[in-house]
């Protein structure tokens, strides 16, 4: 571990995080796992744990990086959220993708509430609980040319659950926000208050997201080079995180809204445009963001959290499972839909450790005192925040191998994987 004392230029720390990241991630296909888990291993690796190359110090300064990542990962989910795609879907996949977010929330709020009697950091786990990694199971169905009612179920279950989360997670953090507010400052708790400043933030982070997609919208469909657009697009990304932080808003929400609005509005040459170029950029964003996410894992605090970590992997796997179920009966889907979607869902690593670390920077000094993972006295945010980011980071490793495992596994049963790569490749030899 390197020394406080000594220091290394930001900009030398950054551009060796790049470089060995670029190579760490492209070998992560030899273990057949996404480059994201190497991003976030290299960033243990570097963090407080192990070498201090990126100490919270230098953490605390690059938070403006984890804010422009969750923007741009925000926009990407809005710009799926196309309302006349969700009508084809039929009632049956929005019903899926319902139960299976509530049933994730209820689910691992009951579980670690009865383990922890914590409410806000119950609350907290469950509100990121049904977030998805749609990465994993995307690349289990390409890589296997898996194709059938399952296979373009899974497609929609995991592009568009993330949206659901994200405003499960808004209303959530508000509300806990409230909670641990009231709880520093004594008195008995105003129900009214805490409904209505959750209400409040979603509903102006709609307003700000929906203002600044029509904004955009007017001023990029007049512009013909793809350049030009991604250019404005990153301008209106930083105007959003500076409105989002200046006004309390959810970052995440705001953004989403704005995505939303830009592809249910314009024309599909103005999307296409955004769709072309934003694969340039976000490589570099996912590289820094999981990288920093790794950084904040603090590898001696995870004993302390193993049972809070199996119970949170066990309680969310069954809500997952039993919600897409439950959904599947209710939309009448398929058999095959109702048995096996819930399997190809469990995936759980980018929107999620996003999540966590918006825990962790907005909920560092609310609450009362309490004794932290470590034995010293932390505000009761401090303490949640450092619990979420070590246990999702933690298990979204875990996720991350058997998410695309059981993936594999439903798409075998449900007979939509026909291709054997590994065969083809054998018999071409």
């Amino acid at each position: 571990m390197l020394p406080e004392t000594f220091h290394i230029p930001v900009l030398l720390t950054l551009g060796f995080v790049i470089v060995v990241g670029f190579y760490i991630g492209r070998n992560m296909k030899w273990f057949k796992m996404p480059a994201l888990i190497g991003y976030m291993i290299l960033g243990v690796l570097l963090g407080p744990s192990l070498f201090n190359l990126l100490p919270f110090a230098l953490q605390d300064k690059l938070e403006f990086i984890t804010n422009i990542a969750l923007s741009f990962v925000a926009i990407s989910i809005g710009l799926e959220l196309n309302f006349s795609s969700l009508k084809k879907l039929g009632a049956g996949i929005i019903w899926i993708i319902l139960l299976e977010c509530v049933g994730a929330f209820v689910i691992v709020f009951g579980a670690l509430y009865l383990l922890t009697g914590d409410l806000v950091l119950s609350l907290i786990f469950a509100s990121i609980a049904p977030a998805s990694a749609p990465a994993g199971t995307v690349a289990v169905i390409e890589e296997y040319k898996a194709r059938g009612s399952l296979t373009k179920a899974l497609y929609a279950v995991v592009g568009l659950d993330d949206g659901v989360g994200i405003i499960i997670f808004g209303f959530t953090a508000s509300i806990c926000r409230t909670l641990l507010m009231k709880e520093a400052g004594g008195g008995d708790l105003d129900m009214v208050l805490l409904l209505v400043e959750p209400l409040k933030e979603v509903i102006l982070s709609f307003v700000v997201g929906g203002a600044l997609g029509w904004l955009f919208s007017i001023l990029a469909r007049r512009m013909k080079n793809a350049g030009d657009v991604l250019l404005l697009l990153f301008g209106f990304v930083f105007m959003s995180a500076g409105l989002c932080e200046w006004l309390h808003l959810s970052v995440i929400l705001t953004n989403m809204v704005v995505g939303s609005v830009i592809v249910n509005t314009q024309p599909r040459a103005l999307v296409s445009k955004i769709f072309d170029r934003l694969p340039l950029i976000m490589p570099l964003l996912f590289l820094l963001f999981f990288t920093l996410g790794g950084a904040n894992l603090q590898v001696s605090q995870l004993p302390a959290l193993g049972i809070l970590g199996i119970v949170y992997l066990l309680a969310r796997s069954a809500g997952l499972i039993g919600g897409a179920y439950m959904g599947g009966v209710i939309g009448k889907v398929e058999s095959k839909i109702k048995k096996y979607t819930g399997l190809g869902i469990l995936a759980q690593a980018g929107v999620a450790i996003g999540l966590s670390l918006v825990i962790k920077n907005e909920f560092g000094e609310l609450g009362a005192m309490v004794k932290g993972l470590d034995g010293e006295m932390i505000h009761h945010g401090a303490l949640i925040g450092e619990s979420v980011i070590t246990t999702i980071t933690a298990t979204s490793v875990i996720f991350g191998i058997i998410g695309p495992i059981l993936a594999k596994i439903a798409l075998q049963k449900a007979g939509e994987i026909t291709y054997d790569p590994y065969a083809k490749h054998n018999d071409d030899e």
